[in-house]
């Protein structure tokens, strides 16, 4: 009986190797071209004794938050070799993240697929088409992840996945993320440790990542994530802690774009949070409305919801006879919601009244708790 033969070794060829090298000192170059995104002060009239601050992410190259996501998550790609030179990248996203993704794509000379919703609004699609980007519509958006891994199959491309992946690719203890940012900028404010920082979920990467940080570096700072209408996150949250079968889904789809989900996507990390808070839409979108006349730009949905959060916990404080800083989260700017948010007909179509919660928002803002928000919507 003869030997088996050991099989021949199986090498990545060099030439794909070099191409991965010359990737990630692109994305790195890209980096050290950027500035960081700046902390903005905003006094809340009603709460002198507290300090309110935004990190405005509206700042980075392509105008939100997830540019530091699609950063990574290319990085990551490139780091476990799932990206390779002329081949496609693939994503779930009608927003910002694959605005962010596609001018990655374009600076590695790859192409880049959108698959989004056919109700897209017509800013993402021109945003995603400035940078190369391609979309692709579906009719049903339950159908967004099965259309992307099959794009990614029939063309040898990557299915990137952001809400999978998101928590994995953020290097969440320290590589200048968004909480050590954050923290470093706080170092010459009179409350340098916030004590709360207020942050909404898509994939849950970014409250994966501070709620990780404060932890690793062993600060009191508590991370409190506001959620939307139609989202799964809440719920899913608030039965973990009641120690029952946890949601996983909602109906309806988040009109908060970029913010809120269906289902409880895997990045979505309970314990990365101290407090939950439910916030209905209107009062979202007035806090927006309140936050853009104060800084005399627009902003997004999302920024409202985290303006809604920062104002519970500013009444929850003073009730407490606590003081200190908070610190939350500018997601994008309102220019890409000219035909939603800005737009008087699209409240009409939608039913959401706009006085009421804008007083509501102004009376908060001038040291009024909000109303009903501790009873059915918040969790600690």
């Amino acid at each position: 009986m003869g030997v088996a033969r050991e099989p021949d070794p199986v090498e990545v060829p060099g030439s794909r190797r070099r191409w991965t090298n010359e990737a990630i000192r692109r994305i790195e170059a890209d980096y050290n071209r950027s500035a960081d995104t700046h902390l903005v002060p905003l006094p809340v009239p009603g709460y002198p004794e507290l300090a309110v601050y935004f990190k405005d992410e509206s700042s980075h190259p392509t105008g939100s938050l997830k540019h530091r996501l699609a950063r990574s998550l290319f990085l990551y790609a490139l780091a476990n070799d799932w990206l390779a030179e002329g081949r496609p990248v693939i994503e779930a996203s009608s927003g910002s993240t694959a605005v962010s993704e596609a001018y990655f794509a374009r600076l590695l000379e790859l192409p880049f697929v959108a698959v989004m919703p056919r109700s897209t609004s017509p800013e993402k699609i021109a945003a995603i088409e400035h940078y190369g980007g391609r979309c692709h519509f579906v009719d049903d958006p339950g159908r967004l992840h099965a259309e992307c891994r099959e794009l990614a199959q029939s063309n040898g491309g990557h299915f990137m996945d952001q809400f999978t992946y998101a928590e994995r690719a953020t290097d969440w203890r320290a590589n200048n993320n968004i909480a050590e940012s954050i923290f470093n900028q706080m170092r010459c404010e009179p409350q340098a440790e916030p004590a709360w920082i207020v942050c909404s979920a898509g994939t849950g990467g970014t409250g994966a990542t501070l709620g990780r940080y404060v932890r690793y570096s062993r600060r009191a700072t508590r991370i409190l994530c506001t959620d939307p209408e139609n989202s799964a996150f809440f719920d899913h949250y608030r039965d973990q802690l009641a120690g029952r079968d946890m949601a996983s889904d909602c109906a309806g789809a988040s009109r908060i774009e970029g913010i809120g989900r269906p289902r409880v996507e895997p990045s979505f990390l309970p314990g990365a949070f101290d407090a939950m808070l439910k916030v209905p839409d209107a009062l979202s979108l007035a806090a927006m409305r309140w936050v853009a006349a104060r800084l005399g730009r627009r902003v997004g949905g999302s920024t409202g919801t985290n303006f809604v959060g920062v104002l519970w916990l500013a009444a929850r404080m003073r009730a407490a006879g606590e003081q200190g800083s908070l610190v939350t989260i500018l997601c994008d700017g309102g220019e890409r919601y000219a035909h939603s948010y800005y737009n008087p007909d699209w409240y009409a179509a939608q039913g959401i009244d706009v006085a009421v919660p804008d007083a509501v928002i102004a009376a908060a803002a001038a040291g009024v708790a909000l109303p009903a928000l501790d009873a059915a919507f918040a969790v600690t």
